[in-house]
């Protein structure tokens, strides 16, 4: 159980974070295809991940995308609704459940739907740090996504 409380807490800190650098990029001048880029990446991840977690062939979704800052928005509040929907059936004895799926090129994979769930909330983290270096180099302040000042 205490494992299921956290990775829900990261995944609230995920919608948050997701949430907030989506007004960063709503309120830039002109459009940033690069951070929007980076943006949709980790967008389209969750959602290919969630549809993994579903038992649904993810092989056709992308993971790239040239989306502008409209589908990122409808993509914040699609994903969203499907993690949340995900977790309220989710248990602590699914956490070891197997996925088995494949990736875009075919090849077959497997890993636990913790390990899943981790990783994703991990990949956006990540790129989300890569938006706020390029929001920083481009002269605006980063966005504080801190998991401490979430949780404030």
């Amino acid at each position: 159980m205490l494992y299921l409380k956290t990775i829900q807490k990261m995944y609230e800190h995920l919608h948050w974070a997701n949430q907030r650098i989506l007004e960063t990029l709503q309120s830039l001048d002109g459009e940033n295809q690069e951070l929007c880029r980076l943006f949709s990446h980790i967008l389209f991840a969750e959602k290919v991940w969630l549809t993994r977690l579903q038992g649904l062939d993810s092989s056709q979704l992308p993971i790239w995308s040239e989306a502008d800052i409209e589908v990122c928005a409808d993509l914040v509040a699609e994903n969203e609704e499907s993690i949340t929907a995900f977790f309220t059936k989710l248990t602590d004895t699914n956490l070891d459940q197997l996925i088995f799926y494949k990736n875009s090129k075919g090849i077959e994979f497997k890993n636990s739907v913790r390990d899943i769930l981790t990783h994703v909330a991990l990949h956006g983290q990540y790129h989300r740090g890569q938006i706020n270096s390029r929001l920083r180099a481009g002269g605006f302040e980063p966005v504080d996504i801190d998991f401490i000042t979430f949780v404030r």
